[in-house]
């Protein structure tokens, strides 16, 4: 079960509790699902019951009972349980790792896109000619982009030529003029000059830190060591890739099914639209960046019992982690595709 699917099911609880005159609301249109917070248990979380109590006339943590109630009843849950002033969380069946891989592997590099073409929003971004407002304007528009809405760039001033290096792109991008919002980037400016660390660092050292933090450079953006967060990030893309490599050369495939011993990557996998969207929404790109270095830290406990030791022979366990490997270095590669980034698959 994905966030998307949890989410209907959720509103689908709300629905019924409705038609069955317990509660008196209006059914959002959303049901907002993430990993739990502080607190909280199981694989994910809403709040939608604190979100109607008001409208109810009830108080949230009775809401949320209510539908708790109806939210049992769903097979692939192992259990629902109220936290908090009203938080459900939710336990997935393993089974619901298969799902979401499946998923994964389906969308491909595409996966937390919008599924429904361009949604007519128009959104114009404008940024000093400055290097990390102008790489910082250009990653907000790759990711508002993916969600579906008509963007276009506009840089206040003339940006030099050589930023090109670490752009691969006009400041300047077609889009439309009349804009349904405007939005103004500008962060904390570069304290140096980030060109010569190339392209892939130089964008990551600019795009890392909140917009409110100035960036590191030089930094150890070029040192290929845990301690170079992305290091880290590409490091475990490239295993996953070549546990693919090394299973075919093994006679097997990655097929999904549920891998028990890894439900905070699968997590993490699973809150891949949502941070694309936060992200959108909030113009952070460093958000993306935090998230997709969550996911590389999750993900290689997992690599060494991809594949079988010895004389041990492939089994369902091996495919549904090599599938669940594959899926994690696609959400990263895809993350770093929307950062401007590569994703090489030696490295």
């Amino acid at each position: 079960m994905t966030p998307v699917e949890l989410s209907r099911t959720v509103l689908h609880a709300v629905r019924r509790a409705v038609d069955e005159g317990e509660l008196s609301v209006t059914v959002p249109e959303r049901a907002v699902v993430a990993p739990p917070g502080p607190g909280g248990c199981g694989d994910y979380a809403t709040n939608v019951a604190l979100q109607l109590a008001a409208a109810a006339g009830q108080p949230p943590q009775r809401v949320a009972e209510i539908l708790r109630a109806r939210l049992l009843d769903e097979q692939r849950f192992t259990d629902v349980v109220v936290t908090g002033p009203g938080f459900l969380n939710f336990s997935l069946r393993g089974t619901a790792s298969a799902g979401l891989v499946e998923e994964v592997l389906r969308r491909g590099l595409r996966y937390g896109h919008a599924t429904t073409g361009f949604s007519g929003t128009a959104v114009r971004i404008s940024c000093p000619a400055e290097v990390r407002a102008v790489v910082v304007a250009d990653a907000v528009s790759r990711v508002v982009r993916s969600q579906g809405d008509h963007v276009r760039v506009e840089c206040e001033g003339r940006p030099a030529p050589e930023w090109q290096t670490v752009l691969g792109a006009d400041v300047t991008t077609r889009g439309p003029r009349i804009a349904d919002t405007y939005v103004r980037i500008a962060p904390v400016p570069a304290p140096a000059d980030p060109l010569p660390l190339g392209r892939d660092a130089a964008r990551w050292a600019l795009l890392h830190p909140a917009a409110h933090d100035r960036p590191r450079i030089p930094g150890d953006h070029l040192v290929q060591r845990e301690g170079n967060p992305l290091f880290r990030v590409r490091y475990a893309h490239a295993r996953t890739r070549a546990l693919l490599r090394n299973a075919a050369d093994l006679g097997f495939h990655p097929e999904p099914g549920p891998v028990s011993e890894a439900d905070a990557l699968t997590a993490l996998i699973g809150d891949h639209p949502r941070v694309l969207a936060a992200t959108a929404t909030h113009h952070t790109p460093d958000r993306l960046a935090r998230h997709l270095l969550a996911v590389a830290d999750a993900a290689m406990p997992l690599l060494p019992a991809v594949l079988p030791l010895g004389e041990e022979k492939p089994s369902a366990a091996h495919r549904a982690r090599l599938a669940l490997a594959e899926a994690a270095g696609t959400v990263l590669a895809g993350g770093l595709s929307l950062l401007g980034i590569d994703a090489p698959d030696h490295l």
